[in-house]
């Protein structure tokens, strides 16, 4: 992250997003719960919500807001830098809420709802998951609509699609895959790399 540490002696400490992101049309609900810079641009959030989620970033992506839309700037789809844009100037209250749409074809719709927003607290890096529910649909399965059929074909070994479905998700059993999973630690590794301590102690 672009954002550079200060102590815990600083007049004013870095402002963290505490924001919960869901997964639209899935029932039940697939959400995220995380805490990110409030300085962090809508670049990098991108970065964010694909490692919280687990998507693999193969995919156009864009950021909707009262705003503007951010992504990959195109002029055609009126689509300005996301890299230039921060997340506190786009939602800088709690209560405020911002779109990402992420793979224009299967159109996964991600609804960001600002919770909160605070001072950082001392020692502790960013961005971070607090919670979350629910495993992450497999890329390019047909949206939430073609993730529910996907789900029931995997539950019913008896289904003419089941074992080339099973082919190609590479699993061997649709035990395999649990869509109830959600592993908090494994989430947090997954966001590591992207995190900073903004707040020295």
């Amino acid at each position: 992250m672009a954002v550079r540490p200060t102590t815990s002696s600083a007049r004013t400490a870095p402002g963290v997003h505490r924001i919960k992101v869901t997964l639209a049309g899935s029932r039940p609900p697939i959400w995220r719960r995380l805490e990110v810079p409030s300085t962090i641009t809508l670049r990098e959030l991108h970065e964010v919500l694909q490692a919280a989620f687990g998507w693999e970033d193969y995919h156009l992506w864009v950021f909707e807001s009262p705003l503007g839309r951010y992504g990959v700037a195109d002029r055609e789809l009126q689509i300005t830098s996301a890299a230039a844009k921060r997340l506190g100037h786009v939602v800088p209250a709690p209560k405020d809420r911002l779109g990402y749409t992420y793979d224009f074809g299967d159109n996964w719709e991600h609804a960001i709802l600002v919770e909160a927003v605070a001072a950082a607290e001392p020692g502790v890096a960013y961005p971070r998951c607090l919670t979350g529910r629910r495993a992450c649909p497999p890329e390019d399965c047909g949206g939430i609509w073609g993730y529910e059929y996907l789900l029931e074909i995997l539950a019913d070994p008896m289904h003419e699609e089941h074992e080339d479905r099973l082919e190609w998700l590479g699993l061997d059993s649709a035990d395999q895959f649990d869509p109830a999973a959600f592993d908090l630690a494994q989430t947090n590794a997954a966001l590591s790399h992207l995190a900073t301590v903004l707040v020295k102690e």
